[in-house]
């Protein structure tokens, strides 16, 4: 193939394409490297979801370099995931609204492109530390700039750029005394060196690398890291047991005082995007100060994601010992199987834990991303025995737990819990997903049951919920006739409001009684049924109709309900 002199539109698009895909493939090697900021071996899969969704906004992109750069700017603020993602969007942001304003695309403007994404990612840190993926960034657009000065093709700018990363990569470990203890180099740095990788595939064919990582460090160094302390008396990142994400609305006049106020509680913050939305990552103790910080300006946030990283990193060291052959032991206890155990095991002693049931597995895993430490499979169509709710609680690393049994016939049997074990149990009376999701806000892992159960209860009764399914059977209701197979509309307290033949008028319908004046936040969680398309123009119809109401979207993947809705 000839070599590329201009970095244009179709080599950009190419190029993200080749970096998701080889992340992809290298994933699993980069993840054994991930011990800074905690060794919770997730930095390669977090990179690559964060390029799943660049790649997602770019297949649905013209091909255009304005729409091109568009589409990788805001398919990867929207997609961000974990510490590593956040940092890369941001890359990848500054990278693209270079180019994105370029004329041509040559050596001199690429590299410009490359000093602009260091300096973005350095300015999205609140405390940036060398020796991670920013000092491979910097290393890699100074030796691009210096290139190019020269008078360096396109080719051999990428060329002289990607080997300068190389080389801050391997001299990582001296610059961040954690990853020398660990053997290993920066993880995030390694994940960035395959843009470099994937960029000279592109413009000269030059072969893509294939995994080449060693085992990483030992269970015992990843236990060392992780119970690693500071020397200087301050909170060692390490410490702190949450990591908490959000998508953020806020005037801009007052980012400043939210990242401050964030720089009080907590570690590890970075914040990227602009113009009123951001995507916001920290590492903390408190949830609740680090949710509420933004509400206290005015702010916005959204798509909340809250991640115990000392299940995480628990996690990870029993799958080295296991990968080692070692007995697996784990700090909480030992690991259990069942239909309740995958999100059970090995846990932490919190003070109050929370058990919650779930139908569908991206609903189980959005549970867990906000605090849920054992999910048992139940909802509208499969109720959970006495015994399976039992069990996990049994489970919990925690002597006061909380139940949200998100379904009306599940209460009674969440109820009868408390009889049955020496643990102090609360109920949270929840009948949907929806209303456990707002639960979750409020829940504080340090609190008492009690305190728990009177702000989660509060939190719940907030949200007026809904969901659509199809009818099994001939009937009537208050919304009309009702035909077997017609989609339904229900809200919890008034029964049958929608009837229609097709999906989306059954949702439109729907939602006409639901969002009702005062209410500003709509949780939308897809299941079966539901498609990408249909939910982008449900959103689009809410953008239209009522355009007070910010939307969030999760993919539950519950079963008979396609759609499942929260209106706070």
């Amino acid at each position: 193939m000839p070599v590329l002199e201009e970095f244009g539109a179709d080599a950009l698009r190419n190029t993200v394409i080749a970096f998701r895909d080889t992340m992809k493939r290298h994933a699993s090697g980069i993840n054994r490297l991930n011990v800074y900021p905690v060794p919770d071996g997730d930095t390669g899969t977090n990179m690559a979801r964060t390029l799943d969704a660049v790649v997602t906004e770019l297949e649905g992109a013209s091909p255009g370099l304005d729409t091109t750069c568009e589409a990788i700017s805001h398919g990867s603020l929207m997609g961000a995931r974990g510490n590593s993602g956040v940092i890369l969007s941001q890359i990848l942001r500054g990278l693209s609204a270079t180019l994105k304003t370029a004329q041509t695309s040559g050596a001199s403007r690429v590299a410009e492109a490359l000093k602009a994404a260091s300096v973005a990612a350095y300015e999205a840190v609140l405390k940036p530390i060398e020796g991670t993926i920013l000092t491979v960034v910097r290393e890699t657009a100074d030796a691009a700039t210096k290139a190019a000065n020269e008078g360096a093709s396109l080719v051999v700018m990428l060329r002289d750029a990607r080997n300068a990363g190389r080389k801050a990569l391997d001299n990582t470990p001296e610059l961040l005394p954690v990853l020398k203890d660990a053997g290993v180099v920066d993880a995030g740095g390694a994940g960035f060196l395959l843009f470099m990788d994937s960029a000279l595939h592109v413009v000269d064919g030059e072969p893509l690398p294939e995994p080449n990582y060693d085992d990483g460090p030992s269970a015992e160094q990843l236990e060392k890291v992780a119970l690693r302390t500071a020397t200087d008396g301050s909170v060692d990142v390490s410490e702190l047991r949450y990591e908490v994400m959000f998508l953020l609305n806020l005037d801009d006049i007052n980012l400043n005082n939210f990242k401050n106020a964030w720089g009080e509680i907590g570690d590890s913050i970075v914040v990227v995007g602009g113009d009123g939305l951001y995507n916001c990552h920290i590492h903390t103790n408190d949830i609740g100060a680090a949710v509420e910080a933004p509400l206290n300006l005015g702010g916005r946030p959204s798509k909340i994601r809250i991640t115990d990283l000392f299940e995480e990193m628990a996690e990870e060291h029993a799958l080295r010992e296991e990968s080692l052959g070692a007995p697996v032991e784990v700090l909480g206890g030992s690991r259990s199987t069942g239909r309740a155990g995958a999100r059970q095991a090995a846990l932490p002693p919190v003070t109050c834990a929370v058990v919650a049931v779930a139908s569908g597995e991206g609903l189980a895993e959005l549970f867990g991303q906000m605090g849920v430490h054992g999910v048992v499979t139940g909802g509208q169509t499969m109720n959970p025995s006495t015994q399976e709710l039992l069990d996990a609680v049994e489970h919990m690393n925690a002597t006061q737990v909380v139940i949200l049994p998100n379904n009306k016939n599940i209460i009674p049997v969440a109820n009868k819990i408390g009889d049955l074990t020496k643990k102090k149990v609360r109920v949270v009376p929840t009948c949907s997903m929806p209303e456990a999701l707002a639960a979750l806000v409020a829940y504080d892992p340090e609190a008492s049951a009690e305190h728990n159960e009177s702000q989660m209860s509060r939190a719940a009764n907030s949200v007026a919920t809904g969901e659509i399914t199809q009818a099994v059977r001939d009937t009537n209701s208050d919304a009309g006739q009702v035909k077997t197979g017609d989609f339904i509309g229900l809200v919890r307290g008034d029964g049958v409001v929608a009837v229609a033949k097709n999906l989306e008028t059954a949702c439109h319908d729907l939602l006409a009684k639901l969002i009702t004046p005062g209410r500003e936040l709509l949780t939308i969680i897809s299941g079966d049924g539901a498609t990408t398309q249909s939910t982008e123009s449900l959103v689009s119809h809410v953008a239209s109709v009522h355009p007070q109401i910010t939307c969030e979207v999760h993919v539950g993947g519950q079963p008979l309900y396609p759609y499942l809705f929260g209106v706070e």
